[in-house]
């Protein structure tokens, strides 16, 4: 196997107030939002992004506490460049002590969440050529071949209200991005 040299990707901040946070990102720096609805245990997203190639670039997560010394970074997020480098970063997070693995199919992503040593939540994905509204997720088999996973990956993903092609959603994307 190669070097992986996994590229930051997004962040996922828990917020306060999401709709301040919301107007603050989009005004401020000029983020669209992509997509909004309820994850996992509940908690309400905010995926948005300044690039039409990334779905999200910053993600923002109800339920902050007001715990003062609460991390407020939800997640850290790496981007690699195949299912082989995801599934040796997969492998490789199991040898060294990473627990909590989950590997989910977002639909326009293939990713494994774990937490590190220390607690932190890391993803390491890769971009599907498909897009579906988020969020979304499904577990999938990481270790079938990279042929079966595309093909239960476009199957799964048509079943779903907002299917396209991925360089469709990047065309809209940039039509949003230039108002």
């Amino acid at each position: 196997m190669g070097a992986i040299h996994a590229r930051l990707a997004h962040v996922g901040v828990y917020a306060h107030n999401q709709a301040l946070l919301e107007k603050f990102y989009t005004t401020v720096l000029g983020l669209v939002i992509t997509d909004k609805g309820v994850g996992r245990a509940g908690v309400e997203l905010t995926f948005m992004s300044g690039n039409p190639d990334n779905h999200h670039q910053f993600v923002l997560v109800s339920g902050r506490p007001d715990t003062a010394g609460f991390n407020p970074i939800q997640q850290m997020s790496f981007m690699v460049d195949s299912l082989s480098q995801l599934r040796e970063v997969h492998n490789r997070a199991l040898e060294n002590g990473a627990t909590g693995m989950r590997v989910t199919c977002h639909g326009n992503a293939w990713s494994c969440y774990f937490q590190d040593p220390e607690g932190n939540t890391v993803e390491a994905y890769l971009d599907t050529p498909f897009h579906v509204p988020q969020p979304h997720g499904a577990q999938f088999d990481l270790q079938a071949s990279d042929d079966e996973i595309l093909r239960w990956t476009e199957d799964h993903c048509r079943q779903s209200d907002g299917f396209m092609m991925i360089d469709e959603y990047k065309a809209k994307m940039r039509a949003k991005l230039a108002h």
